[in-house]
């Protein structure tokens, strides 16, 4: 009796009964028949696939799903389990519970999959089974490799990729901005050319794809042309090769740039005498003078195609003898800014005059007295552009500084590897495109591409910078050296990880 209701429970018992076959006591169930003895009479998983062939490209990793449909999946992804169940034609029989691999040696050409099935057998009792699917993997090179190794320089679209400027930093960001979202994964071929890259892929859907990335990361236009190769009369088939010219904008970060009078009144009269903060599928423009700042989408910049005044080549060192805030500190694209009244004087006029330039910069939040700056000297510069002779009269400046500038400190650091690193594209180098010089250029430039992304947590938010082994087995630099010069938080960094090298030392162990 329960205390709680104060009525009598009576506990519930199940009946057994005993199985027609071996008469051993069981529950019952339609066919009176325990389990053991039911699948000893039924076998459920009779007439079903037991061993299928199955066709791998071993280039692109990739398996033929017939009749001419390849899919790219990865060994125990959820992508080839779905591929292989789809292969058993005769799974319709039965219900599928339950998949999974079974382990096998990678190099074995063998892959196992486990199915659970279920089905309706004698007077309404299910019964469940399970069995192991072995596939036979067998090599075969999909069309657009077999294509390739036929001969390499086939290809059904090329995208010419071009900025013409005279450094190639904005490739060195773009670089990187491609190996994060793995953008070039279809290219059969990648070629480093005079002022751009070339992209070559074996379909025209993957130039076009690689193109709608570009728009996405970096001011573009871009045209297309085709060029008959061969036509069979017979099937009416037509073979084409594809060629996309993209340019990017001209314009890069830190140039100087005089808007031309149309888009200056567009953008409520900004500048005309303007910076470049940031570049990114659209052009962010800042006013060092009044922090007034607008964007210019890929659509403006080319419907008024201007060319910046001065570039960051141009940059000339100067040395901060005051700073005096004259605002309050503002946030503009990520950016902290501060305008103030600075008093500098070139470096290179030290001991030689007494010239000082009194200017407005945007720059207060980071400068002190003492500290070095980089800047456009207008006040020795020679500019031809015609757009200047439009704002006859305009306030022109003497110099306009673009940032602060660590090059002496940085000197103690000269020839010490970094804490990171960055991966770059299997790209080949057309040497005939390089002067005498070319490496030279090419280091340097990539040094201070380097640099840009320590001083600039904004290019790196984009990016992957992974660590480098070289730094944890060299000498350490000083804390206070590190605190001086603007580096990259290990917070940042991703481990380096290469996944050939831990197979083969599983397989050694």
């Amino acid at each position: 009796m329960e205390p709680s209701t104060g009525m009598f429970y009576v506990p519930q018992t199940m009946g057994t009964v005993l199985c027609c076959k071996c008469g051993i006591s069981m529950p019952p169930n339609a066919v009176n028949m325990c389990v053991n003895c039911l699948r000893s009479e039924v076998n459920i998983t009779e007439g079903l696939q037991k061993i299928v062939s199955i066709f791998h490209c071993p280039d692109c990793d990739s398996y033929l799903q017939p009749p001419r449909t390849w899919i790219k999946a990865q060994l125990e992804s959820k992508d080839l389990l779905t591929f292989c169940v789809k292969r058993l034609k005769d799974l319709s029989k039965v219900r599928l519970v339950h998949a999974e691999f079974i382990w096998t040696e990678p190099h074995s050409k063998r892959i196992k999959v486990k199915l659970r099935v279920q089905q309706e057998v004698y007077n309404g009792a299910v019964l469940e089974d399970a069995y192991v699917v072995e596939y036979m993997v067998k090599d075969q090179l999909c069309e657009s490799c077999s294509r390739v190794q036929a001969n390499p320089d086939q290809w059904v679209a090329a995208v010419q990729l071009r900025q013409h400027v005279s450094h190639r930093r904005t490739f060195f960001y773009l670089e990187q901005l491609i190996l994060k979202h793995d953008a070039a994964n279809h290219a059969i071929r990648i070629k480093q050319m005079d002022e751009g890259i070339d992209f070559f892929f074996n379909n025209r859907s993957h130039g076009v794809k690689f193109i709608e990335f570009l728009r996405k990361v970096s001011p573009i236009r871009s045209r297309d042309d085709k060029k008959l190769v061969s036509h069979d009369p017979k099937s009416n088939h037509f073979n084409y090769k594809y060629t996309f010219s993209v340019e990017i904008s001209p314009i890069c970060r830190e140039d100087l740039i005089w808007l031309p009078n149309k888009a200056a009144n567009s953008l409520g009269n900004l500048g005309p005498l303007v910076i470049c903060s940031k570049v990114s599928n659209y052009i962010a423009l800042l006013d060092p003078f009044t922090l007034r700042h607008s964007r210019l989408d890929a659509d403006q910049y080319w419907r008024y195609s201007f060319r910046p005044l001065l570039s960051s080549k141009q940059l000339v060192e100067y040395i901060v003898l005051d700073v005096e805030p004259v605002s309050s500190e503002v946030n503009i694209e990520g950016l902290r800014y501060l305008l103030a009244d600075v008093q500098v004087a070139r470096v290179s006029d030290f001991g030689r005059n007494d010239i000082k330039f009194d200017v407005r910069t945007h720059l207060g939040h980071l400068l002190n007295p003492g500290d070095y700056a980089l800047g456009y000297d207008l006040y020795g510069a020679n500019s031809n552009d015609i757009e200047m002779d439009n704002y006859r009269g305009h306030y022109l400046p003497d110099v306009i500084l673009i940032k602060k500038s660590y090059e002496e400190k940085r000197q103690k650091k000269r020839g010490k590897p970094r804490s990171w690193k960055l991966k770059s594209l299997p790209m080949e180098v057309d040497s005939s495109a390089k002067g005498k010089d070319g490496d030279v250029k090419e280091n340097s430039e990539y040094e201070q591409f380097l640099r840009d992304l320590e001083e600039n947590p904004d290019m790196r938010f984009g990016i992957s910078l992974y660590s480098n082994e070289e730094y944890r087995n060299a000498e350490v630099v000083s804390v206070s050296d590190a605190d001086d010069v603007p580096s990259v938080p290990l917070a940042e960094l991703l481990a380096d990880l290469d996944l050939s090298d831990e197979e083969e030392d599983a397989m050694e162990g």
